[in-house]
């Protein structure tokens, strides 16, 4: 019979992403930081391939990558732009999941990426499980290739998985809707 862990499963019954735009000061130093990638590098991992890493954008970086935006934001409108460098200019600490295509025979493609959107949500959860409000983000700058090139230094086979923004929160949000269970679960017979 399997032994339950109560603290955890109240944990993930209970979890709440933080809105980003309500993450203040203080936020997490490197020493608090090292052990939440530590966990979220336990994600599943297919064929060890280690199909994702780590850019932990700090104060200086994320107003670079704001005053990057207009650059790369050619054909969008005003607002997309605004919206894009907010995300960046009013944070002060995010870590860029990196995704990492890699080579395998026996890993495909797909199972990589799932293993990148794992790690995300991982170190959300060991975030906000070390008392840290955080957020998972993306938008996008953090998909154009472009931008991710020249702002982050991503290579070809490389893409942001999500943006891990960290820090104090703020404000608590209003629970919001949960998904109805019984009507996306499908129980196939024996």
């Amino acid at each position: 019979m399997p032994t339950p862990r109560p603290d955890v499963l109240d944990f993930l019954a209970t979890r709440r992403s933080r809105p980003a735009k309500t993450l203040g000061l203080p936020v997490p130093d490197r020493a608090d930081l090292i052990p939440m990638l530590e966990m979220a590098a336990r994600s599943p991992d297919h064929g060890k391939l280690e199909p994702w890493r780590f850019v932990v954008l700090e104060r200086g970086a994320l107003v670079r990558l704001a005053d990057a935006i207009p650059s790369h934001a050619a054909g969008l409108d005003a607002e997309s732009v605004a919206k894009a460098q907010k995300q960046f200019a009013d944070a002060h600490l995010a870590v860029a999941v990196i995704e990492v295509q890699r080579p395998s025979h026996k890993v495909p493609p797909i199972e990589q990426t799932y293993s990148a959107g794992a790690v995300c949500l991982a170190l959300l959860n060991a975030a906000l499980a070390s008392g840290w409000g955080a957020n998972w983000l993306s938008g996008w700058a953090s998909h154009d290739t472009g931008f991710a090139a020249a702002a982050l230094g991503l290579a070809p086979n490389e893409r942001v998985a999500g943006l891990i923004h960290i820090g104090t929160e703020t404000s608590a949000p209003p629970e919001r809707p949960r998904p109805d269970i019984a009507a996306i679960t499908t129980w196939l017979p024996e």
